[in-house]
């Protein structure tokens, strides 16, 4: 089988790919020409629906019917990229951003001419600095050449890009408190109904699209529905995905490969497997929201479906590693902490629920917990992700279980182990030492 040709990342590498001459030198914004003068808006959003593409975000949801929700119609409309990656593990938007600006503009530009949007806002993740000034500099150059601003290749068709910079709250990946926030308001998740379609940037009718997202959309106006399912594995799963690949591996970092590719693949033949050839503890798919699983999934395809099927999610494709070395209710404890520090607080089962999981897995770490602590810490755990519907705004509170249910699904054992012994089943922390936050900031999941 020939090896897959890169489609985001296929500027990676070429010298000062951010900058506007390049980047048109390999052929950009020849889509985003094509888009506006040879197709209606409509016929753009069927291609996109046609073509399967997910939102790559977290959630997955169809593209093109995202786009459907929007009302027709001249009345201002907003198209806001959500650019603030914050999930665990993720770092594939920073590249995209850092290192080929041009391209998620260009996606910008089509996307927001087939939803009949006059602007667009580009929230950006505050710590991506580099990113930021790159993708800047990027916006003031597609002015300069005309493709943003008025009459975009000649077209009625105009476009005026914004950029604003977060400040690193993992709340604001949510679209509704990402818009809350870009408004100037404390950012906190939205009741809905109304959805952002229908009332979202300033009570105007919004489409949210993750950076990956729309970085997709050119190609698919370039080269073709046909040519887009033919990778991944339709019709549901079809397209490029990048994932972020971490822990315990040889080659770390971003790999572009066809959606559903096997997690085997992924970490042994790309990542270069387990450094010093340890043993496979677990994997986290999708980043910390997503449910960990255990060698015997190895052989699933990392897609939407097949790993809903099992409990998991794909999200944003952040494949977190662990190897036989790792203590898993220390690095379920360091997620939980993170779930409960980048709590808004708006919600009091994920506000509260948070809180009392890191109270009973700090207890259970340090070896002054009960074997019913575990049970307790579980059964917090399945009241806020599985409670009554909407029992909260957003899926932050779900997503800080999942390391909970997981770890305790899979590994109990080692849980109990704390409780009985005092110490890591992989030897660690030791009874009656104090688990405190520093140490929680300074703890390694692995052990010596």
């Amino acid at each position: 089988m020939p090896a897959f040709e890169p489609v985001l990342l296929r500027n990676r590498g070429i010298p000062n790919a951010w900058n506007v001459d390049v980047y048109v030198s390999r052929g950009g914004y020849r889509a985003a020409r094509k888009a506006l003068t040879e197709h209606t808006p409509e016929q753009l959003v069927e291609m996109v629906k046609a073509s399967g593409l997910r939102g790559r975000g977290g959630a997955g949801f169809p593209t093109g019917m995202k786009w459907s929700f929007i009302p027709k119609g001249s009345a201002l409309k907003y198209l806001v990229c959500n650019a603030d990656e914050s999930e665990p593990g993720t770092f594939n938007n920073r590249e995209l951003i850092e290192s080929d600006p041009h391209q998620l503009l260009e996606g910008i530009v089509i996307s927001a001419y087939a939803t009949g949007c006059a602007r667009a806002l580009v929230y950006c993740r505050g710590e991506f600095a580099l990113g930021a000034r790159r993708l800047q500099g990027a916006i003031a150059q597609a002015y300069e050449r005309g493709y943003l601003g008025q009459r975009i290749f000649g077209t009625d068709f105009s476009l005026d890009v914004y950029l604003l910079r977060g400040a690193g709250a993992y709340i604001c990946g949510e679209e509704t408190a990402l818009l809350e926030s870009a408004e100037g308001n404390r950012p906190m998740p939205r009741s809905r109904p109304p959805f952002p379609a229908v009332s979202g940037l300033y009570g105007k009718p919004t489409v949210v699209n993750n950076v990956e997202t729309l970085c997709n959309v050119p190609h698919i106006v370039e080269r073709g529905v046909e040519w887009y399912t033919s990778i991944g594995t339709p019709p549901r799963n079809t397209g490029p995905k990048i994932y972020s690949l971490s822990g315990h591996v040889n080659r770390p970092g971003n790999y572009e490969l066809p959606l559903g590719v096997t997690m085997r693949e992924l970490i042994y033949e790309h990542g270069g497997g387990i450094p010093g050839d340890r043993k496979l503890k677990a994997v986290i798919p999708g980043g910390s929201s997503a449910a960990m699983l255990t060698p015997e999934h190895l052989d699933l395809k990392l897609d939407f479906d097949t790993l809903a099927a099992v409990g998991s999610m794909l999200g944003t494709g952040a494949v977190i590693v662990m190897d036989e070395t790792t203590c898993i209710p220390h690095a379920v404890l360091r997620m939980v902490e993170f779930y409960n520090h980048e709590s808004c607080g708006k919600c009091t089962p994920c506000r509260e629920g948070t809180f009392w999981m890191v109270k009973l897995l700090r207890r259970i770490c340090e070896g002054s917990g009960t074997l019913a602590d575990v049970d307790k810490v579980l059964d917090v755990a399945q009241t806020i992700g599985f409670g009554p519907p909407n029992i909260t705004l957003c899926a932050l509170g779900d997503a800080s279980t999942s390391p909970v249910t997981s770890g305790i699904k899979h590994f109990r054992d080692e849980f109990e182990y704390h409780v009985k012994h005092g110490k890591c089943p992989t030897g660690g922390v030791t009874r009656n030492h104090r688990w405190t936050q520093m140490d929680a900031d300074r703890h390694r999941w692995t052990r010596p």
